[in-house]
Protein backbone atom coordinates (compact mmCIF):
# COMPACT_ATOMS: atom_id res chain seq x y z
CA UNK A 1 0.00 0.00 0.00
CA UNK A 2 1.01 3.57 -1.04
CA UNK A 3 0.50 6.75 1.30
CA UNK A 4 -0.15 9.89 0.55
CA UNK A 5 0.38 12.96 2.77
CA UNK A 6 -0.42 16.43 1.40
CA UNK A 7 1.24 19.32 1.88
CA UNK A 8 -1.36 20.07 4.72
CA UNK A 9 -1.04 16.77 6.31
CA UNK A 10 2.36 17.10 6.90
CA UNK A 11 2.16 21.01 8.51
CA UNK A 12 -0.56 19.28 11.04
CA UNK A 13 1.33 16.71 11.98
CA UNK A 14 4.70 18.77 12.57
CA UNK A 15 2.24 20.81 14.49
CA UNK A 16 0.84 18.49 16.49
CA UNK A 17 4.19 16.25 16.86
CA UNK A 18 3.70 12.80 15.09
CA UNK A 19 5.93 11.14 12.18
CA UNK A 20 4.78 9.96 8.94
CA UNK A 21 5.85 6.28 10.04
CA UNK A 22 3.75 6.78 13.40
CA UNK A 23 0.45 7.46 10.90
CA UNK A 24 1.32 4.82 8.73
CA UNK A 25 1.32 2.21 12.45
CA UNK A 26 -1.98 3.90 13.23
CA UNK A 27 -3.45 3.20 9.72
CA UNK A 28 -2.06 -0.58 9.51
CA UNK A 29 -2.97 -1.12 12.84
CA UNK A 30 -5.17 0.72 15.03
CA UNK A 31 -8.87 0.41 15.22
CA UNK A 32 -11.63 2.01 12.57
CA UNK A 33 -14.10 3.73 14.89
CA UNK A 34 -16.33 5.23 12.60
CA UNK A 35 -16.59 4.81 8.96
CA UNK A 36 -17.65 7.47 6.10
CA UNK A 37 -19.33 6.03 3.14
CA UNK A 38 -20.24 8.36 1.50
CA UNK A 39 -17.14 10.60 1.34
CA UNK A 40 -15.94 11.27 -1.80
CA UNK A 41 -14.03 10.73 -3.54
CA UNK A 42 -13.21 7.42 -2.08
CA UNK A 43 -15.03 6.33 1.43
CA UNK A 44 -13.25 7.44 4.58
CA UNK A 45 -12.48 6.15 8.15
CA UNK A 46 -11.91 7.46 11.71
CA UNK A 47 -9.58 5.29 13.35
CA UNK A 48 -7.77 5.44 16.63
CA UNK A 49 -4.23 4.36 17.25
CA UNK A 50 -1.36 5.08 19.92
CA UNK A 51 1.61 6.82 18.99
CA UNK A 52 3.33 5.35 22.27
CA UNK A 53 1.29 5.92 25.09
CA UNK A 54 -0.33 9.30 23.03
CA UNK A 55 -4.01 8.51 21.48
CA UNK A 56 -3.94 9.48 17.72
CA UNK A 57 -7.25 10.03 15.54
CA UNK A 58 -6.50 9.53 11.59
CA UNK A 59 -8.94 10.12 8.62
CA UNK A 60 -8.02 8.72 5.36
CA UNK A 61 -9.29 7.28 2.61
CA UNK A 62 -8.72 4.34 0.50
CA UNK A 63 -8.72 4.14 -2.95
CA UNK A 64 -8.37 0.87 -4.32
CA UNK A 65 -7.59 0.37 -7.82
CA UNK A 66 -4.41 2.20 -6.99
CA UNK A 67 -3.76 0.54 -3.57
CA UNK A 68 -3.55 4.36 -2.42
CA UNK A 69 -4.36 5.42 1.38
CA UNK A 70 -5.16 9.30 1.62
CA UNK A 71 -4.52 10.70 4.71
CA UNK A 72 -6.70 13.62 5.47
CA UNK A 73 -6.21 14.66 8.80
CA UNK A 74 -4.28 13.79 12.13
CA UNK A 75 -5.02 15.00 15.81
CA UNK A 76 -4.52 14.02 19.11
CA UNK A 77 -7.92 13.29 20.79
CA UNK A 78 -9.33 15.84 23.42
CA UNK A 79 -10.21 13.74 26.57
CA UNK A 80 -12.89 16.58 27.47
CA UNK A 81 -14.46 15.56 24.12
CA UNK A 82 -14.17 11.86 23.89
CA UNK A 83 -15.06 8.87 25.82
CA UNK A 84 -12.11 7.61 28.19
CA UNK A 85 -11.31 4.90 25.62
CA UNK A 86 -11.26 8.03 22.50
CA UNK A 87 -13.73 5.80 21.26
CA UNK A 88 -17.18 8.19 21.70
CA UNK A 89 -17.46 11.63 21.63
CA UNK A 90 -19.56 13.15 24.45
Amino acid sequence: MKFFFSGHVFKRMAERGFSPDAIKAVIQNGTVIKDYPDDTPYPSRLILGYDGERPVHVVSAYNPAEDKEYVITVYEPDALRWSNDFTERR
